[in-house]
């Protein structure tokens, strides 16, 4: 606790200038765009970690089926500027890992671009095609825009209200601006969360009348996916694993493989990491030093990035992760009555 109060005065001077911003596109002294189309954000008010991906997954494919939707990400950590919409031809390094699992998961069925200025970006989008919404991916401080629909994720084991700001902590803003979203999901809970500690967090969270909130835990699919062929989950007992992650919290992964697997060899890199060489390098090493039978497990953010490097490419093996929101009927009528009502009336 000593250093977080040494760096207290900091994170008072980022209260300061993330208030001010946000009073100045408040009053609009900062311009902000709002669009007829729906516009669904999904975002965090802390750094990294809390679900983005699978949550935008569930609205994707629960929207699809009955509207043309696209999803739109900054693409986190590729190597290419500008507005891109994702076809065949692409890669992790071009549209970045996020963004690369939309189009592996979902192919031609959705629009998939990216874009660091999402106002632009979207006008772009708009104007190519025909849309009923679209799904925003890590927006909800990107004030400029004005989204028709907020869903604001919170770490079950790292609430916002028990979090502190930058650097002290890992939120990029004031708990408060909680306030701005419609729906709150609390995410990776535990499967047995009862009732009376839902009641709790919601006291907690102090959620609003006008808010609701979710409760989601994540789901591990049945099958490892490889290149080639799967392999069922329960079959990882049989084999030493090779755990390569490169996402931002990687705790709940790293415990389920190793209460499945038979033994388990962990490499952690940072979030959004760019393998290099040596990495790849590195891997292939590690995998040689285990004992027979063997794979190498990753993330599907990962494996986007890994799945063309050749020395390890025949080993590795992801296991993809879906989420189950507690009252999901309520749940998926709320996003798709707003979809149904905004896009119908544009």
């Amino acid at each position: 606790m000593t250093w977080r109060i040494l760096l207290a005065p900091f994170s008072f001077i980022w209260w300061i200038i993330t208030a001010i911003r946000n009073l100045l596109y408040n009053i609009k002294v900062f311009p902000v765009k709002k669009f007829k189309k729906p516009i669904i954000v999904v975002g965090n008010l802390a750094v990294g970690g809390t679900g983005k991906t699978p949550h935008t997954l569930y609205l994707l494919d629960l929207l699809y089926k009955n509207f043309r939707v696209a999803s739109l990400s900054r693409g986190y950590g590729r190597k290419t500027s500008g507005f891109i919409v994702a076809n065949y031809d692409s890669s992790a390094r071009q549209i970045g890992d996020e963004p690369m699992i939309f189009f592996n998961r979902f192919k031609n069925r959705i629009v998939v671009a990216v874009g660091e200025n999402r106002v632009e970006a979207i006008e772009k989008l708009l104007k190519k095609f025909r849309l009923d919404a679209v799904i925003l991916d890590d927006a909800f401080q990107h004030r400029a825009l004005k989204a028709g629909f907020y869903i604001l994720l919170t770490e079950y084991n790292n609430r916002y209200n028990k979090d502190y700001l930058l650097p002290m902590g890992n939120l990029r803003e004031s708990g408060r601006e909680a306030n701005r979203a419609n729906i709150i999901i609390v995410t990776k809970c535990p499967k047995d969360l009862s009732e009376k500690e839902k009641e709790e967090i919601k006291q907690e969270l102090k959620i609003k009348k006008n808010q609701y909130l979710f409760f989601s835990t994540i789901k591990y699919h049945e099958e490892l996916k490889h290149i080639d062929f799967d392999i069922p989950t329960d079959e990882l007992r049989n084999y030493n694993v090779l755990l390569v992650t490169g996402i931002a919290n990687a705790g709940s992964l790293e415990k389920y493989v190793k209460a499945e697997s038979k033994s388990v060899q962990y490499l952690k890199y940072p979030d959004h990491y760019n393998f290099k060489p040596n990495d790849v390098a590195a891997i292939a090493k590690a995998f040689e030093s285990l004992s027979e039978p063997k794979l190498i497990l990753t993330t599907e953010k990962d494996y986007m990035k890994l799945r063309h490097e050749h020395r390890i490419v025949e080993n590795l093996y992801y296991l993809p992760i879906s989420i189950e929101v507690d009252q999901s009927e309520k749940f998926n009528n709320i996003i798709q009555n707003y979809v149904h009502k905004v896009s119908r009336s544009s």
